[in-house]
């Protein structure tokens, strides 16, 4: 069990400086309310998860603490759904209606569809 704890710890340590090394750059080069950087996350993420998911179902992954680091460690500490979660609350509160249902449909759309490429592409490679 402590094997897998650390696993989990390091591999959530690194996708939170992921995310957060996704959202200096990001904001470098998009400015305004639109909270693209999150956005960027998410899908990423999202599209990972679905190729590790993808990858870790099959033989000789299956059971693997790697599965633990990657997938429970990495890919959670990298998404950021509570942002997201805050970020259309913010939007709200600013009378951004538009801006944060789009954001919702965004994230929520295309997440979906990125995780469903992500189980196909690792089916073929």
């Amino acid at each position: 069990m402590f094997k897998q704890l650390i696993a989990v710890g390091i591999g959530g340590a690194v996708g939170s400086m992921l995310r957060f090394l996704v959202s200096v750059l990001t904001s470098r080069w998009a400015q305004g309310a639109f909270p693209i950087a999150t956005l960027l996350v998410n899908l990423s993420g999202c599209f990972l998860i679905g190729l590790l998911v993808g990858i870790f179902s099959q033989p000789p992954y299956a059971n693997s603490s790697l599965r633990l680091l990657l997938i429970t460690g990495f890919c959670g500490g990298y998404t950021t759904f509570s942002a997201f979660a805050n970020e259309n609350l913010l939007l709200i509160e600013q009378q951004q209606t538009l801006a944060a249902v789009a954001y919702t449909l965004l994230s929520v759309l295309l997440g979906i569809a990125l995780v469903w490429v992500g189980v196909a592409t690792s089916k073929v490679i």
